[in-house]
């Protein structure tokens, strides 16, 4: 399986063209990947219009599977992109794409930057993974469970999170948790599990020991590849 991993596309924020060179990328590639997982900040004011321009990944002829970040307003993602009435509660949901399992979590916490995973979700994905015992499976969420070197996105992660490991440490089938929200590409451990988090397509955050006049990159994403139970991660520029 080929999992093509974006986050942080900020529509309505982002140049427009950073979206468009990502999905021209993914158009050009040798082979097609068999899943595009969107990690949270799909759109940066949660508007209709802004959920409206994902169709140019859609396009694509590949299932698309986006999560809430902070930037996203939760009703509208439901009705915008998931074809649902309009709710406010947590946007959880299970999709397996070729015998491979996404346990999409919302870590977004309505009004505020920071993370959290609440007890109804927890309990969500205990029952989740549970029922998928066997299968490969990825946790999916937007705030990533630790830190990552940077004070003012350290601030914002996801808050609790040794609950988060309590529930990973009774599930022995998850791969790794896939995450966003850091505009960085940053590779750590999180409760014996990888944590990988995609690079941001609208911008790429300056670490404290890069110059802060640094030209901005071009957009980015991750490539997770998982073959005979191996799974392998690159990252790309989108030039």
């Amino acid at each position: 399986m080929l999992i093509a991993h974006l986050s942080d596309l900020h529509i309505g924020a982002a140049a427009p063209d950073r979206l468009d060179r990502v999905v021209t990328y993914l158009a050009t590639l040798r082979r097609a990947p068999d899943v595009i997982l969107v990690t949270g900040d799909v759109a940066d004011h949660g508007r209709a219009e802004e959920y409206a321009e994902l169709g140019k990944l859609r396009q694509l002829g590949v299932p698309v599977l986006a999560l809430p970040g902070n930037h996203d307003e939760r009703a509208a993602l439901r009705a915008e992109l998931l074809d649902e009435r309009p709710a406010s509660e947590p946007v959880n949901r299970v999709e397996t794409v070729a015998g491979v399992v996404f346990a999409l979590c919302d870590s977004s916490v309505p009004g505020h930057a920071e993370g959290w995973l609440d007890d109804g979700t927890l309990e969500w994905l205990d029952t989740t993974l549970a029922a998928a015992a066997g299968a490969p499976a990825f946790v999916c969420c937007h705030h990533p469970p630790v830190p990552v070197g940077k004070p003012a996105a350290d601030q914002v992660r996801q808050l609790g999170a040794g609950r988060l490991a309590e529930v990973l440490g009774r599930h022995r089938d998850v791969l790794a948790v896939l995450c966003g929200h850091v505009h960085s590409a940053a590779v750590s451990v999180f409760a014996g599990v990888p944590v990988l988090a995609a690079p941001g397509v609208e911008s790429t955050m300056v670490l404290p020991w890069e110059p802060e006049d640094r030209p901005e990159p071009p957009p980015a994403l991750a490539f997770h590849l998982l073959e005979e139970g191996r799974l392998t991660t690159h990252y790309r520029l989108c030039v």
